[in-house]
């Protein structure tokens, strides 16, 4: 069953190229029916490849194209099935399902309806992306993606000033996070010559490492985590964000989207356990993350924001554990 697991991630895409190219043209109620179904079909195969996966509790790596190939630089177009995986991969595609069904009620009388549900399909793929991909450039394409379509749901009202600023802000600070996270995969390919998941975690045992790089390595790789999971000083574009739809704010800065730095840092839990500084440094940070988006959601008047900081504290108590 593992081997379908490339259908997961394809029925978002086919419904966001199908809306985006031909949206002038389609009916809203062919959209109605396209977006939330092709992410209905993907949480269906992901049920059934996490039933499989129950009776055969190992790692399956699906390749599904020979991507690039430059001298000792291998990435190839794989997806990795395992507990962890097809973890996040039923929370993004359950919850997903059920924001897309709330959003064709909720976003019905808006004129541009077919743009947002092309986002909206468009954001659901790459997060599949993130979290199935079998190395770290795959991860990295899917943590831009999603940063991408982000930016572009948090400023779906364009045309008021103080949405476009906010998702302004977002691409920005998430832009500052990914600069270390691709600057560690670019540390991690130099110290382990490869970026694919098995052949880094495979060599932590027998490859000896010096301590101050690993340190560098998983620094820089947390804090990609973060910009992606609102951490200080990372954090306050999570509440101006909520001026996007509502729907947006329950599926990226509630349910997915800021997930995707946890999902980071447990894939690498064995990078990050080799530096004993890193670890009391991410713990700082989710304590700090926690009690101070907790004080401030105190004094919030807007539920949105409220939401958004409880969002914010929760994540600095995720990390903490």
């Amino acid at each position: 069953m593992q081997q379908f697991v490339y259908l997961i991630p394809l029925f978002p895409l086919l419904s966001f190229v199908i809306i985006a190219l031909f949206g002038k043209s389609l009916s809203k109620s062919i959209t109605t029916f396209l977006a939330p179904s092709s992410i209905l079909a993907s949480f269906i195969v992901a049920v059934l490849i996490f039933i499989n996966q129950l009776s055969n509790n190992h790692a399956v790596t699906v390749p599904v194209f020979s991507w690039i190939h430059v001298g000792d630089f291998h990435a190839d177009f794989s997806f990795l099935v395992d507990s962890l995986s097809i973890l996040f991969t039923l929370v993004i595609t359950g919850v997903g399902f059920l924001i897309h069904v709330y959003s064709t009620g909720y976003m019905h009388d808006e004129k541009d309806y077919n743009r947002y549900f092309s986002y909206l399909n468009l954001f659901v793929f790459f997060m599949l992306l993130l979290v199935l991909g079998d190395n770290f450039l795959l991860m990295f394409v899917g943590w831009e993606g999603v940063g991408l379509c982000s930016y572009l749901l948090i400023g779906f009202w364009f045309k008021n000033i103080n949405y476009a600023d906010a998702a302004k802000k977002a691409f920005v600070m998430n832009r500052i996070g990914d600069l270390g996270f691709i600057l560690g995969i670019i540390l991690l390919f130099g110290v382990f010559g490869s970026i694919n998941y098995h052949q880094v975690f495979a060599q932590i045992g027998t490859v000896v490492i010096d301590g101050k790089l690993i340190t560098w390595i998983t620094i820089l790789l947390f804090i990609g985590a973060m910009g992606k999971s609102a951490q200080i000083p990372l954090f306050t574009w999570l509440p101006d964000a909520m001026a996007g739809p509502t729907p947006v704010s329950a599926l990226i800065h509630a349910a997915t989207m800021v997930t995707a730095g946890i999902y980071m840092v447990a894939r690498c839990s064995v990078l990050f356990s080799l530096s004993e500084f890193t670890m009391q440094f991410i713990a700082i940070i989710g304590i700090a993350t926690a009690l101070l988006a907790a004080t401030i959601a105190l004094f919030q008047n807007d539920i949105k924001k409220v939401l958004a900081y409880s969002t914010v504290s929760q994540l600095g108590l995720i990390f903490v554990h």
